[in-house]
């Protein structure tokens, strides 16, 4: 599988990084991978183990005549964002990952790519596998479940981790730093609304908007990218002036990525068919009008069925549950009044659905704030409250406060000047690195974070520039010779 990748340069990396898709990791099953690795430390002769959560550390002495050099964590964590296109056949449990390359980019065939972290953990690979690099003494941090709720660097072991820098491969721009990064917090709603029977008079209608590119929750949040479960639960919102009643609803896989597609059955009054159907083209050329070229191919269809997969809510039900979801928050909140150009606050409405009456919603609240978090959070909430809904709010994890003055930030910039004939852009990304959650437990350590061009993020358009990925793997090797010799 994926033999294409071994002709590529720099071959150590792509080398791992076919390992890394033909070993299917969507969170919550990296277990495979894990053992693969351990496999491969063995074969190495290099020492590894867990914490008990399931984190994998793999070490590396120093160089001799390096020992005095300051520890290095190389960090990233081993699964991916598992997404498909509607109608390809992939179950990321047990399928490798296809591979192929167009234009100078490297693609996955109807699903995400897994460049996110998986060429950061093979850069990794490639440094503990290298003869000819001089360094100090290394660790190699690969944690778990990061796309799904940052479990693996909430669980790490303390006092476990020896070094004092620590180098984050999971950031997608070539030519920049980061040294600072969200928080965030899950918000869990859920509810049982009542229904009642479909009426004589009501006819079944299944409305689906799909189409749209999608994206990364973080990153992506402030590009002109249309939320599918906002743009069908707006749909429905005015619909709701004809007398529809939800009779259930899916939309978004993760809630981590913009969804990209939302499908949804209503009752309406056959007496209200043709104006609501009317409404529904309207709407559709309203919404293609105002996403613009920034998502161009978002379709919004609605047919007649014969028959519903359940009870319709009741009327009352489905107009206070379409009022929450049409005011709740989505998208940019705020943008930084420090760090131009960057958002602060942002809410992404990343998994809802409504099946048998059983009302769910997943959303993702990140800010540079945590105090920020915690007040959308309390927004959340506060108005499904009202309509008495259960709400949690889970997996917090804090934010990295940048740090501008940091020594480890000084060398590379001084080493990135050198190699690529500029200083990077140093940056602070609105997504949840995992270096503020480490920070927390690990207060001594320096961060960066850094890595390769990667494009569409956590959907299927996934994709990654390959020269990038040389030039990225240069600057690594470079800035751990530099940090050896810098004792």
């Amino acid at each position: 599988m994926n033999v294409h990748l071994e002709a590529l340069e720099p071959r150590l990396v792509w080398q791992h990084f076919r390992t890394l898709c033909n070993t299917p990791r969507p969170s919550g099953h990296e277990a495979a991978l894990v053992a693969t690795l351990e496999a491969w430390a063995d074969s190495q002769g290099l020492p590894h183990d867990r914490d008990e959560f399931g984190n994998l550390r793999i070490c590396k002495p120093a160089t001799p005549g390096c020992e005095s050099a300051p520890g290095i964590v190389l960090q990233g964590h081993l699964d991916m964002v598992a997404q498909a296109n509607a109608g390809h056949d992939h179950d990321f449990t047990r399928d490798p990952i296809q591979t192929y390359e167009k234009d100078g980019w490297l693609f996955a065939d109807g699903t995400t790519l897994g460049a996110d972290n998986g060429l950061g953990v093979a850069a990794i690979l490639a440094v503990l596998e290298d003869p000819a690099l001089t360094h100090g003494p290394l660790e190699a941090l690969f944690t778990l479940e990061e796309e799904t709720s940052m479990g693996g660097a909430l669980n790490l072991a303390e006092n476990w981790l020896e070094g004092s820098l620590l180098l984050n491969l999971d950031s997608e721009d070539r030519g920049q730093v980061y040294i600072g990064c969200a928080g965030g917090a899950d918000v869990v709603v859920n509810a049982q609304l009542p229904s009642t029977a479909l009426q004589d008079n009501e006819q079944v209608v299944s409305l689906a908007l799909t189409g749209l590119k999608g994206g990364h929750s973080g990153m992506d949040i402030d590009k002109p990218l249309g939320n599918a479960n906002r743009l069908l639960v707006r749909v429905l919102w005015a619909l709701e002036a004809f007398g529809a009643r939800l009779i259930n609803y899916h939309g978004g896989t993760l809630r981590n990525a913009i969804p990209r597609e939302a499908f949804a059955q209503i009752a309406l009054p056959t007496d209200e068919l043709d104006a609501a159907l009317a409404m529904v083209e309207t709407l559709a050329d309203t919404l293609k009008a105002e996403l613009g070229s920034g998502d161009s191919n978002m379709a919004l269809t609605a047919e007649r069925v014969e028959r519903a997969d359940a009870e319709p809510l009741t009327r009352d039900a489905s107009a206070m549950l379409l009022a929450a979801l049409h005011a709740a928050p989505c998208g940019v909140e705020r943008m930084s009044a420090d760090v131009p150009g960057v958002v602060e606050t942002s809410n992404n409405l990343g998994v809802l659905s409504v099946e048998n009456g059983r009302f769910h919603l997943c959303a993702l609240v990140r800010s540079l704030h945590d105090s920020a978090t915690d007040a959308m959070a309390g927004r959340f909430q506060a108005l499904f409250g009202l309509m008495g809904a259960r709400v949690k709010v889970e997996n917090g994890y804090p934010g990295w406060v940048p740090n501008p003055q940091s020594p480890l930030l000084a060398t590379f910039n001084a080493r990135h000047a050198a190699l690529m004939g500029r200083e990077p852009e140093v940056k602070v990304i609105h997504a949840g690195l995992e270096c503020g959650i480490l920070g927390s437990k690990y207060p001594q350590l320096d961060m960066i974070s850094f890595g390769p061009l990667i494009r569409g993020a956590h959907s299927p358009a996934e994709r990654v520039e390959i020269a990038s990925v040389a030039e990225f793997w240069e600057m690594l090797r470079d800035f751990i010779e530099t940090l050896a010799n810098s004792r």
